[in-house]
């Protein structure tokens, strides 16, 4: 089988401090780069011109979707792929590109690749989505909307392992950015025609602090019944995120469960109820819902951002301090080993895992009747 060809496309503004990171881990996997600039100030041109001459000048229009289908519009191979200039590959990802350039059978029209959006300490993944990132030529896909552009894909998907990681923007960006252009493309917030507009301006407005008007939006956005499930979904955390920051719990609580409506439990949800029953102390409560995130597995049909820890160490951690506190060490000591599968060297876990191996040597009657001096994990 021959190797598929590769355009990489691109749009950027003043990213010198950010882009030749991204170019360094990709550029040897591509066979042409297009870098569409829509505005740059600074050494962005630059340093791209060490990278490839296909640098091509778009006149900014408050548009995130034009400015990507003009940058599609100059790719000339096989496949797309589209990165932002904050994103690269880590080498283990190079290496599983470079195969998947090698063996991917065009009957595919898009390979769907998880999105990293932070990682621990030790380099595992946190936040994490799924995208269409590398698509097929001939299938002219578009990206619609000017901010939260969406790409629209259709036709034969594959689901690959490959993660795209991104990373600290070393650039200064406008927090109100993208809240600015959504009120320049609505209709006034309460009479919003299109129901992502609904969904993203009810997020614009949560991130820049206004949290009344964020809940109106996603209050009545929820009613809508064209709106995509993974979008409610969604907006039912926000919600629950809401109430808890404005001090509303059973509101938060309510909101938590809500998500139930939309969708399967989700691991991520399951660990945050189980957060609000073990802040009130209300232990065996929590124990049922962080043993319900474990019985989960990462859905594939989700496009949404989750939280990879929850289905993996984070709910161990949690039930380790849950059963602690309930005074049965075995247990607690078990699920500390199981996040220490995942967290290997990890300091806190180890020292807990000392502490309770002292505390379950002890005679039953004489033992610890809480985890006071464990469930240490920062």
């Amino acid at each position: 089988m021959n190797l598929i060809t590769i355009s990489l496309c691109m749009i950027v503004r003043n990213e010198e401090n950010n882009i030749a990171r991204c170019l360094d881990s990709v550029s040897d996997l591509v066979d042409e780069i297009n870098i569409v600039d829509t505005g740059s100030t600074d050494r962005t041109k630059e340093v791209v011109s060490a990278y490839t001459d296909r640098i091509f000048d778009f006149e900014w229009i408050d548009d995130f979707a034009a400015a990507r289908n003009f940058s599609f519009r100059h790719a000339t191979k096989e496949y797309i792929l589209w990165l932002d200039a904050d994103d690269f590959l880590l080498d283990k990802d190079r290496e599983a590109f470079r195969s998947l350039k090698a063996t991917l059978n065009p009957f595919y029209d898009s390979v769907l690749m998880d999105y990293a959006v932070s990682r621990d300490a030790y380099g595992n993944t946190l936040l994490f989505t799924r995208r269409n990132r590398l698509v097929k030529r001939s299938q002219q896909f578009r990206w619609v909307y000017p901010v939260h552009e969406v790409l629209l894909v259709g036709g034969n998907l594959l689901i690959s392992e490959i993660e795209i990681t991104h990373g600290p923007n070393r650039e200064k960006k406008d927090p109100k950015r993208n809240l600015k252009i959504i009120e320049k493309h609505s209709e006034p917030e309460h009479n919003i025609e299109d129901s992502r507009y609904h969904y993203y301006y009810a997020n614009e407005l949560m991130d820049t602090g206004q949290l009344e008007e964020a809940i109106v939006l996603y209050e009545s956005f929820l009613l809508r019944d064209e709106a995509y499930f993974e979008d409610q979904v969604t907006a039912c955390g926000y919600l629950a995120h809401c109430y808890r920051t404005k001090g509303e719990h059973k509101r938060e609580l309510h909101y938590l469960f809500r998500t139930f409506e939309f969708d399967l439990p989700r691991a991520d949800y399951c660990c945050r109820i189980g957060l609000w029953y073990q802040e009130r102390q209300d232990y065996d409560k929590a124990v049922y819902w962080y043993e319900t995130a474990l019985r989960h597995e990462i859905p594939k049909h989700v496009f949404g951002l989750m939280n990879k820890s929850c289905w993996t160490w984070a709910p161990h951690v949690q039930l380790m301090i849950c059963y602690g506190k309930l005074a049965l060490l075995e247990k607690a000591y078990e699920h500390n080993l199981k996040a220490l599968d995942y967290l290997k060297g990890d300091g806190n876990l180890l020292q807990n895992k000392k502490q309770l191996e002292e505390a379950m040597r002890m005679p039953i009657n004489t033992r610890p009747d809480s985890s006071d001096g464990f469930g240490k994990k920062n």
